[in-house]
């Protein structure tokens, strides 16, 4: 089971993770893990479960292009974000880094603190009250960087790219 956390529109990469808590910052990179939403939602880092679930207004992850605010996501465990319209950079990075983000506004279906089974496979969030949800389904080459846990690790397996190419002799 995940449990749902409802965030408003336009969050920031700022208030994903302040500048001021940049891994460069930071004693060990590590430690980032303690400061996801450390100004928007204090309990967030030491209360999020692993597996559990964002779900946004639209605009998420605007702002700067800082790939920390998804690394710290990714430290705590999230297992899904679900908005209505990511920033860009912030969606590439949360795939680049094995995140889930499915393209849905479901702030009007679920309240924080839900608890809730998601599907990756089938695209499916199934909630305790019987709601079955389907989320839009996600291209091959994403499904297959999530199930790796990321591009690099991706690359690593495979030796490619999704959809890549190999030159034979």
């Amino acid at each position: 089971m995940a449990r749902i956390w409802i965030f408003g529109q336009d969050v920031n990469t700022d208030q994903i993770v302040p500048g001021r808590y940049a891994p460069y910052m930071l004693k060990d990179e590590s430690e980032l893990r303690r400061y996801p939403f450390v100004e928007h939602r204090p309990e967030f880092a030491a209360t999020v479960w692993p597996g559990d679930i964002l779900v946004a207004g639209p605009n998420f992850g605007c702002g700067s292009s800082r790939e920390y605010a998804p690394q710290a996501l990714k430290l705590v465990g999230v297992g899904a974000i679900i908005a209505p319209l990511f920033a860009r950079i912030f969606f590439r990075n949360a795939l680049n880094l094995g995140i889930p983000c499915f393209t849905a506004d479901l702030r009007d279906q679920l309240c924080d603190g839900d608890e809730v089974a998601l599907n990756l496979e089938q695209g499916v969030i199934c909630t305790n009250d019987g709601l079955r949800i389907s989320l839009p389904h996600p291209e091959a080459f994403m499904r297959e960087i999530w199930a790796a846990g990321g591009i690099v690790p991706y690359y690593r397996q495979y030796g490619r790219f999704p959809g890549e190419r190999t030159l034979t002799g």
